[in-house]
Parts: C-alpha cells; sequence; structure tokens
C-alpha cells in the first residue's frame, strides 16, 4: 500500500486522525479499493467510528502491489496521532505526506515532506488484524437532523469540558434542545447546574422529527466529530431511533465519508425514579404499552440495534474466519443477556469523559450470545474433612 496527500488535505487527514484519538486507543488501517479506511473502537464497544478517504483524496493511491492482496494493520492510536501532534505546525511546513504499507518491512512508514527540502520519517510497529467492520445503515432510522456543524459547535460550546453525556431532543415548536444530563442521587444533597440550549427549525438544512423524541450519548465523542466537521466546513447529520439504538453521526464530501456510531441510554434509564425537570420530562418520551422495563439492558434489546460486528479472514494458519451478524427484521432469535451484561461491564475500564458501559448497550454482539450454562450436579469438594470431626 502506497498513498500521498499534498497541500491543505495534509492538515485533514491529521485532523481526522485528532478525531478518532477521542474514541478508541487502537487504528485500524485498511486499504480498499474504495479508498484508505481509518477505523477505531472504544474499549467497552459502545462507540465507534470510521474515516473513509476517496482515491481522489490523494495524489497517488495504491491498495496493493499488482497481484498481491491489500494488507491491513493496527496500530497504537497514540503512535500515529504523533505524526500530526501539532496541527498548526503540520499547516505552516508540511507540504506532502507519504504513507506505505509492505510486506516485506515490519513497519507502517510514514514521510513527512517539509519546507526546505526537510523529511521526518516515522517507522510505526503494527500488528496483522481482523478487520473491522461496521453494520449499520443510516437509511433505516426514522429522525434525521442535519445542519452545518458550526450550529451544533456553537451549540455545545456553552457546555463544560467535563459534561460526560448530552440529550438532544425535539421540544415544543419544533425546536432542538440540547441539555446537559446529570445522573442524580437519592443521598445527594448538592444541585448540578444544568445547560440547556435550543435551536430553531430554521438552523437545520434537514429536520425529521417527531416532538418528544430525545437521545442521550456521550458527549467527547460528539465533540471530536463537530471539531472535525467544522474545520473542513461540512455539514453534521444525526440518524436516530428510540433511546437504547444506537444514534448515527455522519459528515459526508466528495472525497471524504466519516461514521461515527455511538451507544444511547436505555428508556429503563431515562425513566429512573430520579427526580427530572419537567423540561426533560418533556423531552423523554413515554414508554409504549406493549413495552416493560428490564433490569437487564439486554434482555429487551431489538437484534437491529447491534450493529457492529468484527470480521475476521483466514490468514495463512487456518484460523476460523468469524462472519458478520447482519438479520432481517422478520428473523429474530430469542434474546438472551450476553456476555456484556451490566456485571462484566462494570469491570471494563474506560476512557475519560465516558459514562459507565453499563449504562449503554453494547454495539457488539449483545443479546445474539448465549450466555454459559455450568453443567448440573454436585459441586466438588475443595477441602478434606479435618481430623477433629471424624
Amino acid at each position: 500500500m502506497r498513498c500521498l496527500v499534498t497541500g491543505g488535505n495534509v492538515k485533514v487527514l491529521g485532523k481526522a486522525v485528532h478525531s478518532l484519538s477521542r474514541i478508541g486507543d487502537e487504528l485500524y488501517l485498511e486499504p480498499l479499493e474504495d479508498g484508505l479506511s481509518l477505523r477505531t473502537v472504544n474499549s467497552s464497544r459502545s462507540a465507534y467510528a470510521c474515516f473513509l478517504f476517496a482515491p481522489l483524496f490523494f495524489q497517488q493511491y495504491q491498495a496493493a502491489a499488482p497481484g498481491q492482496e491489500a494488507l491491513r494493520c493496527k496500530i497504537l492510536m497514540k503512535s500515529f496521532l504523533a505524526v500530526f501532534r501539532s496541527l498548526a505546525a503540520v499547516e505552516r511546513s508540511v507540504e506532502k505526506c507519504c504513507i506505505s504499507l509492505g510486506g516485506r518491512s515490519s513497519r507502517l512508514v510514514v514521510q513527512l515532506h517539509c519546507r526546505y527540502g526537510v523529511r521526518k520519517t516515522h517507522n510505526l510497529s503494527f500488528q496483522d488484524c481482523e478487520s473491522l467492520q461496521a453494520v449499520f445503515d443510516p437509511a433505516l432510522c426514522s429522525n434525521v437532523l442535519r445542519a452545518p456543524a458550526r450550529v451544533l459547535g456553537e451549540a455545545v460550546l456553552p457546555f463544560p469540558p467535563a459534561l460526560a453525556e448530552v440529550t438532544l431532543g425535539i421540544g415544543c415548536g419544533r425546536r432542538v434542545i440540547l441539555r446537559s444530563y446529570q445522573e442524580e442521587e437519592a443521598d445527594s444533597t448538592v444541585k448540578a447546574m444544568v445547560t440547556e440550549m435550543s435551536i430553531g427549525e430554521e438552523d437545520f438544512q434537514q429536520l425529521q422529527a417527531q416532538e418528544g423524541v430525545a437521545i442521550t450519548f456521550c458527549l467527547r465523542e460528539f465533540r471530536g466529530l463537530l471539531s472535525f466537521a467544522e474545520s473542513a466546513n461540512l455539514s453534521l447529520s444525526v440518524h436516530f431511533d428510540a433511546p437504547g439504538r444506537p444514534a448515527i453521526f455522519a459528515v459526508k464530501d466528495s472525497l471524504l465519508d466519516g461514521h461515527f456510531v455511538l451507544a444511547t441510554l436505555s428508556e429503563s434509564d431515562l425513566h429512573s425514579p430520579a427526580p427530572r425537570s419537567p423540561e426533560l420530562r418533556r423531552l423523554v418520551p413515554p414508554l409504549q404499552a406493549h413495552s416493560t422495563p428490564h433490569l437487564d439492558d439486554f434482555a429487551n434489546d431489538d437484534i437491529d440495534s447491534y450493529m457492529i460486528a468484527m470480521e475476521t479472514t483466514v490468514d495463512s494458519e487456518g484460523s476460523r474466519a468469524v462472519p458478520s451478524t447482519s438479520l432481517s427484521p422478520g428473523l429474530r432469535p430469542p434474546c438472551s443477556p450476553g456476555p456484556y451484561s451490566e456485571d462484566n461491564e462494570a469491570e471494563a475500564s474506560t476512557q475519560p469523559g465516558t459514562p459507565p458501559p453499563k449504562k449503554f448497550r453494547s454495539l457488539f454482539f449483545g443479546s445474539i450470545l448465549a450466555p454459559a450454562h455450568s453443567p448440573p450436579g454436585p459441586s466438588p469438594v475443595l477441602a478434606e474433612d479435618s481430623e477433629g470431626e471424624g
């Protein structure tokens, strides 16, 4: 694989890497016929991000040598981020960037051609990996918002940097409401400050949503995509369904395509007994008559909400491939709690700014994996009887 980025596109590439660094600690790089794909996922499997740069984005692009298969690799995010650490310096001095990955070399080579003939070469170690592939379709979402990134960027600007979650909903008069989400404790006597922003319908390029719908998601990852879209002067689209279903944030241009898939709080968490303000209660839609709350987030999941699947390909050692899961709405297996239940997710490590993963529905395999059952029978004796007991 070999690609050459020139001019202002070098900064665009660096800005995309900065946005991905807000999601995960590992970067999946895969050259495709449609362009170069950069993907990542966080440790709790509640956020996924992907940028696809078209061949026209590069001055030169070659996915693989003739007669050879394209290589894909996984590298540490902080290693690749170090190449574009200072975007101001990149814009000021870097004229072109060359990225190459060969079968004989055990390094991903990133070379920056700077002014006055200066060249900076970064040899990054990598690992062969499976293909991280997301299965989602924004067209299936019933609610769509699209607005210039500048409008949404100004709306989230008043929120404090330490805020973990934000609620996006449609209020009275079809105004879009952004409100800080605070999890109130029963024994807490401290009242947290609540920030709310309201945007008129006229500021949106598309607003297809009913009054009363609302979702709550992580603000940190959302800000990462907003920062990229603002720098590229792009519009941002938000596709979502009911609370608990993944929300899709997308940017699109003739030269690139970006998608962030973020988990949202489920209805059981939004309807917790903690007190809420009247404005927030109006934003949260009531439970349907046929739906019943359940303590386990995965017991009532719709199989369509699991939009992320891991794919592996058969390598030279003959390892088995794990196909991606994609079922039609009419073929839904019985739902059962999966390995990413509340107990297991509570032990998983999360990144700063990411809320506890047990409150979110996992985007990976969730309820399609059956729990392991221990074989019936008496439990084994772990210690012998003492001599005093005969």
